[in-house]
């Protein structure tokens, strides 16, 4: 290339910063590569750089939070940021310091060097956020996960519309949330719907509210979920079970920026950012026709995937801690997990993805009788899948309950179309009171066995009506 651009590497890794500065002057670049914030200082005072390079940790102290120097000395340099400390946490700091770019390691180096040719002709180019919560429950150090923090961190200082695909349990609520947390709207309500766990004749009053005497029994007028979200977040869970009818009002609300409520007559401005998930794929159901097109490009402005737990095994060990901390916070006896442990975990399909590595922790934490959980337990409670599932196991008990089912429907013969939801109504309420009576009323666990968390378990003894105090075992 011609003038020889120059470039600046803050990198205390020499093996790391052989292989940078190699590929860089292979590619035409003069580098000076320094390993501490105080050479980095010096350089930037005696020359003129089109970009900086930079580790997070360095010989002297934390290059990200040394970055306003570097800034005073070269206003308009742009910064990529290089990383071994693979958090969200780390993400969003690079974002909010306005970087040019963020590469986790290990990184791939063509990827870093068309950065380096990106930021070396653009100029300085900000991708910022806000400042990040504590104790984000996203973790990982798998490329995927990386890719995705990456992902949230571009998102956060605008209101692009976020689709988050990934199988059920991966965490898609999660990234909403954090999206929410760590964005400019995160003073703003968060208000989450499950789209599928609403009737279809329903979904439109629950989203877009209702006016006084629109339907029989809407006796007040209320107030849907995208004016509960004014000025915040809305998540739209599972938007592939959203029937046609109700896609074609969201498409007009997010193209107008307007709502109206049924019944109503007037137009209501709305300020919300969209982020939907969905653990469908939607391709096919374009083509048959059961998911608008347009509303999908509406949505999927831009798009992350959430890995399934079986392609990152390399975060079972660091997820299983994570859980464990979560654990003591719910009351539970802290515990230790061996490495054999935690090979035995990684061993294992997870067919329901992290959520299903959550509630095992749990369960391996009421269980382990010793301070350190080894690889036995593990083996013994994941072969067992906790209380609830001996009893599924067993073939006798299996066929009564299939029995159940058929004399169920036989006798009440719901109406085509609302048959699950009927028997879910109809055996969810003693499944609830048999984890409850099995565990003395102790709702940590009963929520472990059900394999479900506890605010989960919480909302629907709510709405049950049960009381989780009347199966308390007093002693």
């Amino acid at each position: 290339m011609s003038g020889k651009a120059r470039i600046l590497l803050v990198e205390d890794d020499p093996s790391i910063a052989t292989v940078i500065v190699s590929a860089l002057e292979d590619e035409g670049y003069h580098v000076d590569h320094c390993a501490a914030i105080a050479a980095r200082d010096a350089l930037l005072e005696q020359n003129t750089y089109a970009t900086m390079l930079t580790d997070v940790m360095l010989e002297d102290g934390d290059g990200l939070s040394a970055l306003d120097r570097a800034r005073t000395a070269a206003p308009a340099m742009p910064i990529i940021v290089l990383s071994a400390q693979n958090t969200l946490d780390t993400a969003v700091r690079a974002s909010e310091n306005e970087v040019f770019e963020y590469f986790p390691k290990p990184f791939d180096l063509d990827e870093l060097v068309r950065a380096v040719r990106q930021a070396a002709g653009a100029g300085a180019a900000a991708v910022a956020g806000n400042e990040p919560g504590d104790g984000m429950p996203l973790v990982g150090r798998s490329a995927a996960m990386q890719e995705v923090f990456r992902m949230i961190a571009r998102v956060l200082r605008n209101d692009l519309t976020v689709l988050i695909t990934g199988e059920s349990g991966t965490g898609k609520e999660l990234v909403a949330e954090a999206i929410h947390q760590l964005g400019h709207r995160k003073t703003g309500p968060f208000v989450a719907v499950n789209a599928a766990a609403i009737p279809h004749e329903l979904i439109e009053s629950e989203l877009f509210g209702h006016e006084r005497g629109a339907f029989t029994g809407a006796a007040t007028q209320t107030i849907g979920k995208f004016e509960q979200a004014n000025g915040g977040t809305l998540f739209l869970d599972e938007i592939g079970d959203m029937p046609v009818e109700a896609q074609t009002r969201l498409l007009r609300a997010l193209q107008s920026g307007r709502i109206r409520r049924v019944g109503g007559r007037q137009d209501v401005a709305i300020n919300v950012r969209i982020v939907t998930a969905t653990n469908r794929d939607l391709a096919p159901m374009i083509a048959a026709g059961s998911f608008r097109e347009d509303l999908y490009y509406r949505l999927a402005v831009v798009p992350i995937e959430l890995p399934p737990l079986r392609e990152r095994r390399e975060d079972i060990g660091m997820l299983a801690t994570h859980f464990m901390s979560e654990a003591v916070e719910e009351g539970l006896p802290k515990k230790g997990i061996a490495e054999e442990a935690i090979e035995e975990l990684s061993k294992l399909p997870w067919r329901g993805n992290v959520r299903e590595l959550r509630n095992l922790v749990f369960r391996l934490a009421i269980m382990a009788r010793e301070d350190v959980i080894d690889a036995e337990l593990v083996r013994d409670v994941a072969g067992r899948g906790g209380a609830m599932d001996d009893v599924m196991e067993n073939n006798a008990h299996t066929s009564s309950l299939a029995g159940s089912v058929r004399d169920w429907l036989d006798h009440t013969a719901p109406p085509e179309g609302e048959i699950y939801r009927m028997a879910t109504a109809a055996f969810e309420k003693p499944l609830f009171e048999e984890a409850l009576l099995r565990t003395g009323g102790n709702q940590l666990r009963a929520a472990a066995i059900l394999g479900i968390n506890r605010n989960t378990l919480r909302k629907r003894l709510t709405v049950l009506g049960l009381d989780a105090e009347q199966f308390i075992t007093r002693g």
